[in-house]
């Protein structure tokens, strides 16, 4: 991923002198390739190159046009073929995609957007129209975060030069904290009060000091794909599928894959190793990488990434993950974290040898599974299928499907009935889920404040309108979309993620077929294990769903007990109002007892008290408070000594 920056002073002054002098600094461990710059009275433009294709190594940037418009680009095209054929003829196939994306927006304006197929950010300084757009593609699957206020814009790939050289302090936002304990944040925040994340989707148009956030693609809802037969949709499935992961390899460097033994990561590598034999000038290699931990019996993959390895007699980058961690987060005091999660937290032993196999080689992209089970079924519910016959009134295939899949799942088919008519009522006239129970040590003012982001945002299903099924997609897609912005980018190591299953082609076929294609009794990813027969093999496909339960972190807890206390005694959090100090001591006290207990959420818990240490280290916050509490703490300074 390249990174882009840029700041805009409304009132016409000059930047400061030193100052895009030390931003540029702060880039460079993130894009160490080329770079360039534009400057114009109030107005700074940097980007720094980080180079994955042979066609971006002839890129410059940022672009200018004949109209004077300024254009930077973060990203990967791949409609480029399409766009070409529909633009002027000085374009060609070994054209930039930079070029392309400018000679869209010379003859469309922001209407290209949509156009844009692919994993991408950028922005676009007019100066004939004294206007800056900056936009993510509908995935979001690139970062560009934005602070505006009265005299000035700055935009940034990266949140550190947002935060570290605003010659301000911040307060927190408790929405994005609620979130990322629980079910991620929504995509238009950050941890950060006046510093904003570009939703995907949408573009941001700002006119001196005017902001206008618009959305510019959405899916189709009455999009219907329908075929006569099982063959066709398979068919159908192999082209689409195929098409996401070749998009994927186009790379001038190797390129890793991660390789789980399950049925994501197997379909990709598999896929590739199919496309790669036809035309191996995609990228020069294919490698894999794997995790396993022999000591958990819930989770042993030698066997299964072996079977994908032998089929394409290559073995594989192999990390033990069952080498013991602490469970307390290893947090380096002297470098700034901008987010949770961020550089600021010191590598594992299992980051340590991933960082090693990426050097191996100088691997410049990562392929990974991320959304396969989401989006091709993973999940064997019939609660989709059966919404849709009940929302159209199809009470007679209703019935006949109830009664299917209550002997497939061996229960009552008034169980599963209320399962489909559930989601249409009204939260108020429901108890919470089980799984949407906010994590019982959080303070009780926090959870009211913050309902929705700890219960991710879950809204009811509409009977009127699009299919529930097609609902059910955008809210599956509203989680990834939540969890990619929670994953910055990283200099340790430096590599491009891309993500095959969140294809925006693929995504479209798979919303716009049945969902009996999907999902069927006795059998989820029906559609893909079909599709996919002679491509991965048979034990793949065929395995039972993959477990996840985990002994390290209990056992973890257990060792680590005493130090937990003493971290729980003095938390920043406390002082703050997020969690109760008897709520996390009676969960530590549950963990070591052996009772199973929310791992994630309290590992994250953890993970934002070192991380706001950190701010408060770093002298970031401007008050100890978050924006939208008025409780002070007087003793922060006590909590870190």
């Amino acid at each position: 991923m390249s990174v882009q920056f840029g700041r805009w002073n409304f009132d016409g002054k000059p930047l400061e002198r030193d100052y895009l002098e030390k931003v540029r600094a702060s880039l460079v461990p993130y894009a160490p390739d080329d770079t360039g710059s534009y400057s114009s009275k109030s107005i700074g433009i940097l980007y720094h190159a980080f180079h994955t294709t042979k066609e971006s190594r002839h890129e410059t940037q940022p672009h200018l046009l004949p109209s004077g418009a300024v254009v930077t680009w973060d990203g990967r095209l791949d409609n480029r073929a399409d766009l070409i054929r529909s633009l002027p003829n000085h374009l060609g196939m070994t054209s930039t995609d930079v070029s392309i994306v400018a000679a869209a927006y010379c003859k469309w304006g922001t209407n290209c957007l949509g156009k844009l197929v692919g994993d991408w950010a950028l922005s676009i300084w007019d100066p004939c129209s004294g206007s800056l757009i900056v936009a993510k593609d509908p995935i979001g699957t690139r970062h560009l975060y934005y602070s505006i206020d009265k005299n000035r814009i700055t935009w940034s790939t990266l949140l550190e030069p947002l935060v570290l050289f605003a010659n301000t302090s911040f307060a927190l936002c408790e929405e994005y904290i609620a979130g990322w304990i629980s079910f991620f944040p929504a995509p238009h925040l950050t941890p950060y009060l006046g510093i904003h994340s570009v939703p995907p989707s949408f573009s941001v148009t700002v006119q001196a000091g005017k902001r206008t956030v618009s959305k510019y693609w959405d899916f189709d809802p009455d999009k219907r794909i329908r075929y006569r037969t099982d063959a066709e949709y398979e068919e159908h499935f192999r082209v689409a599928f195929g098409e996401a992961v070749r998009r994927r390899l186009r790379s001038d460097s190797p390129i890793l894959a991660e390789l789980s033994g399950g049925m994501d990561s197997s379909s990709i590598v598999c896929m590739a190793d199919s496309l790669l034999a036809h035309d191996p000038a995609e990228t020069p290699r294919l490698d894999t990488v794997s995790y396993y931990d022999d000591s958990e019996p819930n989770w042993n993959e030698r066997p299964f990434f072996t079977k994908v390895e032998e089929k394409r007699g290559r073995i594989g980058c192999h990390i033990d993950v069952g080498k013991e961690e602490s469970f307390l987060p290893n947090f380096d005091i002297n470098c700034f974290a901008a987010a949770p999660g961020s550089n600021g937290f010191c590598a594992s032993e299992a980051s340590r040898q991933f960082i090693a196999c990426i050097h191996s080689r100088s691997y410049r992209v990562l392929l990974s599974g991320l959304g396969g089970d989401e989006v091709t079924g993973g999940v064997p519910t019939a609660a989709p299928e059966l919404e849709d016959f009940l929302a159209r009134a199809k009470f007679r295939t209703l019935a006949h499907q109830l009664k299917v899949w209550a002997l497939n799942k061996r229960k009552p088919w008034f169980h599963l009935f209320w399962e489909a008519a559930r989601p249409f009522i009204p939260p108020v006239f429901l108890g919470i889920p089980e799984h949407k129970e906010h994590a019982p040590w959080l303070h009780p003012d926090f959870v009211r404040r913050n309902r929705a982001a700890l219960r991710g945002y879950e809204s009811r299903l509409k009977l009127f309108g699009p299919l529930p099924s097609f609902q059910d997609n955008l809210n599956a897609l509203g989680v990834l979309r939540r969890q990619l912005t929670c994953s910055p980018l990283s200099s340790k190591p430096l590599h491009e993620k891309r993500y095959p299953f969140l294809d925006r082609d693929l995504l479209e076929f798979l919303y716009a077929i049945p969902r009996e294609q999907l999902v069927r009794p006795s059998q989820r990813r029906s559609l893909s294990r079909r599709a996919l027969t002679g491509i991965v093999p048979d034990e793949i496909l065929n395995r039972r769903r993959k477990a996840f339960v985990s002994r390290a972190p209990m056992a973890a807890i257990s060792k680590e007990y005493v130090s937990l206390v003493q971290t729980s005694e003095h938390m920043a959090i406390t002082s703050m109002g997020i969690i109760s100090k008897e709520g996390i001591s009676a969960i530590l006290q549950r963990a070591r007892g052996g009772h199973e207990v929310p791992l994630v959420p309290l590992s994250r818990t953890f993970s934002i008290e070192f991380w706001i240490r950190n701010l408060i280290n770093s002298e970031i916050l401007n008050d100890p408070m978050l924006g939208a509490h008025e409780h002070k703490n007087t003793s922060f300074k006590r909590i870190l000594s």
